[in-house]
Protein backbone atom coordinates (compact mmCIF):
# COMPACT_ATOMS: atom_id res chain seq x y z
CA UNK A 1 0.00 0.00 0.00
CA UNK A 2 1.37 3.37 -0.99
CA UNK A 3 1.43 6.21 1.51
CA UNK A 4 0.50 8.79 -1.06
CA UNK A 5 -2.78 8.56 -2.95
CA UNK A 6 -2.94 12.00 -4.61
CA UNK A 7 -6.68 12.05 -3.84
CA UNK A 8 -6.23 14.97 -1.45
CA UNK A 9 -4.23 17.14 -3.82
CA UNK A 10 -7.30 19.25 -4.54
CA UNK A 11 -7.79 20.17 -0.85
CA UNK A 12 -10.46 17.57 -0.09
CA UNK A 13 -10.35 14.41 1.98
CA UNK A 14 -12.49 11.31 2.39
CA UNK A 15 -14.46 10.66 5.54
CA UNK A 16 -14.78 7.21 7.08
CA UNK A 17 -17.99 5.72 5.75
CA UNK A 18 -18.07 7.78 2.60
CA UNK A 19 -18.20 11.31 1.37
CA UNK A 20 -15.54 13.91 0.69
CA UNK A 21 -15.16 17.28 2.38
CA UNK A 22 -12.70 20.20 2.25
CA UNK A 23 -9.70 19.68 4.50
CA UNK A 24 -10.76 22.71 6.56
CA UNK A 25 -14.17 21.17 7.33
CA UNK A 26 -15.17 21.27 11.03
CA UNK A 27 -15.18 17.46 11.20
CA UNK A 28 -11.65 17.23 9.77
CA UNK A 29 -10.46 19.92 12.20
CA UNK A 30 -11.97 18.05 15.15
CA UNK A 31 -10.44 14.66 14.41
CA UNK A 32 -7.21 16.30 13.24
CA UNK A 33 -6.78 18.06 16.58
CA UNK A 34 -7.50 14.80 18.42
CA UNK A 35 -4.75 13.23 16.29
CA UNK A 36 -2.44 16.12 17.19
CA UNK A 37 -3.26 15.57 20.87
CA UNK A 38 -2.34 11.90 20.48
CA UNK A 39 1.00 12.90 18.94
CA UNK A 40 1.71 15.38 21.76
CA UNK A 41 0.89 12.67 24.29
CA UNK A 42 3.31 10.36 22.50
CA UNK A 43 6.01 13.01 22.83
CA UNK A 44 5.12 13.68 26.46
CA UNK A 45 5.62 9.99 27.20
CA UNK A 46 9.29 10.52 26.37
CA UNK A 47 9.45 13.29 28.99
CA UNK A 48 7.39 11.89 31.87
CA UNK A 49 9.34 9.98 34.51
CA UNK A 50 6.52 8.39 36.52
CA UNK A 51 5.76 4.88 35.25
CA UNK A 52 2.14 4.89 36.42
CA UNK A 53 1.51 8.14 34.58
CA UNK A 54 3.19 6.72 31.48
CA UNK A 55 1.00 3.60 31.55
CA UNK A 56 -2.13 5.69 31.96
CA UNK A 57 -1.17 7.98 29.09
CA UNK A 58 -0.53 4.98 26.85
CA UNK A 59 -4.09 3.75 27.49
CA UNK A 60 -5.37 7.27 26.74
CA UNK A 61 -3.56 7.17 23.38
CA UNK A 62 -5.57 4.11 22.36
CA UNK A 63 -8.76 5.86 23.48
CA UNK A 64 -7.92 8.91 21.39
CA UNK A 65 -7.59 6.74 18.31
CA UNK A 66 -11.16 5.51 18.93
CA UNK A 67 -12.36 9.10 19.45
CA UNK A 68 -10.72 10.12 16.19
CA UNK A 69 -12.40 7.27 14.33
CA UNK A 70 -15.77 8.32 15.70
CA UNK A 71 -15.19 11.96 14.75
CA UNK A 72 -14.00 10.97 11.25
CA UNK A 73 -17.30 9.18 10.64
CA UNK A 74 -20.22 11.40 9.63
CA UNK A 75 -23.76 10.48 10.63
CA UNK A 76 -25.42 8.07 8.18
CA UNK A 77 -27.27 9.54 5.23
CA UNK A 78 -29.88 8.11 2.93
CA UNK A 79 -28.38 5.17 1.09
CA UNK A 80 -25.29 5.08 3.31
CA UNK A 81 -24.93 3.33 6.65
CA UNK A 82 -22.48 4.31 9.33
CA UNK A 83 -19.53 1.91 9.40
CA UNK A 84 -18.67 0.09 12.59
CA UNK A 85 -16.16 2.05 14.67
CA UNK A 86 -14.78 1.37 18.13
CA UNK A 87 -17.11 2.74 20.80
CA UNK A 88 -16.28 6.09 22.39
CA UNK A 89 -14.46 4.97 25.56
CA UNK A 90 -16.76 6.72 28.05
CA UNK A 91 -15.91 4.04 30.65
CA UNK A 92 -12.55 5.78 31.00
CA UNK A 93 -14.15 8.98 32.35
CA UNK A 94 -14.81 7.40 35.77
CA UNK A 95 -11.31 5.96 35.75
CA UNK A 96 -9.79 9.37 34.95
CA UNK A 97 -11.75 10.86 37.85
CA UNK A 98 -10.26 8.23 40.17
CA UNK A 99 -6.78 9.02 38.85
CA UNK A 100 -7.36 12.73 39.49
CA UNK A 101 -8.58 12.02 43.03
CA UNK A 102 -5.57 9.78 43.74
CA UNK A 103 -3.17 12.48 42.56
CA UNK A 104 -5.01 15.21 44.50
CA UNK A 105 -4.60 13.16 47.69
CA UNK A 106 -0.82 13.37 47.22
CA UNK A 107 -0.62 16.99 46.04
CA UNK A 108 -0.54 20.13 48.16
CA UNK A 109 -3.75 22.18 47.92
CA UNK A 110 -4.03 24.42 44.89
CA UNK A 111 -3.74 28.01 46.14
CA UNK A 112 -2.88 29.95 42.99
CA UNK A 113 -3.09 29.81 39.22
CA UNK A 114 -0.44 27.47 37.85
CA UNK A 115 1.78 28.34 34.91
CA UNK A 116 2.91 25.61 32.51
CA UNK A 117 6.43 24.54 33.36
CA UNK A 118 8.58 22.91 35.97
CA UNK A 119 10.02 19.56 35.04
CA UNK A 120 10.24 18.45 31.42
CA UNK A 121 7.46 15.93 32.01
CA UNK A 122 5.17 18.52 33.60
CA UNK A 123 5.76 21.00 30.78
CA UNK A 124 4.97 18.28 28.21
CA UNK A 125 1.74 17.36 30.02
CA UNK A 126 0.74 21.02 30.12
CA UNK A 127 1.33 21.20 26.37
CA UNK A 128 -0.89 18.15 25.92
CA UNK A 129 -3.53 19.82 28.12
CA UNK A 130 -3.65 22.90 25.89
CA UNK A 131 -3.99 20.78 22.74
CA UNK A 132 -6.74 18.81 24.51
CA UNK A 133 -8.62 22.05 25.21
CA UNK A 134 -8.29 23.03 21.55
CA UNK A 135 -9.63 19.62 20.52
CA UNK A 136 -12.55 20.19 22.85
CA UNK A 137 -13.27 23.58 21.24
CA UNK A 138 -13.09 22.02 17.77
CA UNK A 139 -15.54 19.29 18.78
CA UNK A 140 -17.92 21.88 20.26
CA UNK A 141 -17.78 23.76 16.94
CA UNK A 142 -18.54 20.53 15.05
CA UNK A 143 -21.36 19.59 17.44
CA UNK A 144 -23.04 22.94 16.76
CA UNK A 145 -23.38 21.95 13.11
CA UNK A 146 -23.56 18.14 13.08
CA UNK A 147 -24.31 15.18 15.28
CA UNK A 148 -21.46 14.24 17.64
CA UNK A 149 -21.46 11.56 20.32
CA UNK A 150 -21.83 13.51 23.60
CA UNK A 151 -19.31 11.18 25.22
CA UNK A 152 -16.52 12.71 23.13
CA UNK A 153 -16.93 16.09 24.83
CA UNK A 154 -17.16 14.57 28.30
CA UNK A 155 -14.04 12.50 27.62
CA UNK A 156 -11.98 15.46 26.37
CA UNK A 157 -13.10 17.71 29.22
CA UNK A 158 -12.10 15.16 31.83
CA UNK A 159 -8.85 14.41 30.03
CA UNK A 160 -7.77 18.05 30.20
CA UNK A 161 -8.44 17.99 33.96
CA UNK A 162 -6.37 14.83 34.24
CA UNK A 163 -3.48 16.26 32.25
CA UNK A 164 -3.41 19.38 34.46
CA UNK A 165 -3.38 17.23 37.59
CA UNK A 166 -0.73 14.85 36.24
CA UNK A 167 1.48 17.82 35.33
CA UNK A 168 1.25 19.00 38.94
CA UNK A 169 2.01 15.46 40.13
CA UNK A 170 5.02 15.19 37.83
CA UNK A 171 6.41 18.41 39.33
CA UNK A 172 5.64 17.29 42.87
CA UNK A 173 7.30 13.89 42.47
CA UNK A 174 10.21 15.59 40.73
CA UNK A 175 10.82 17.68 43.86
CA UNK A 176 9.60 20.85 42.21
CA UNK A 177 6.53 22.76 43.27
CA UNK A 178 3.94 24.28 41.01
CA UNK A 179 5.04 27.26 38.96
CA UNK A 180 2.59 29.77 40.40
CA UNK A 181 1.38 32.88 38.62
CA UNK A 182 2.36 36.07 40.40
CA UNK A 183 -0.03 38.94 39.88
CA UNK A 184 1.87 41.97 38.55
CA UNK A 185 1.93 45.00 40.79
CA UNK A 186 -0.21 47.85 39.57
Amino acid sequence: MKIYTRTGDDGHTALFGGGRVPKDDARVSAYGTVDELNAVLGWSLTQVTDETTRARMESIQHDLFALGADLATPPPKKGRTKPLTPPVPTHRVDEMERWIDEADDELPPLRAFVLPGGTEGAAALHMARTVCRRAERDVVRLAAAEEVDAGVLVYLNRLSDLLFTLARLENHRGGQGDVEWVKPEQ
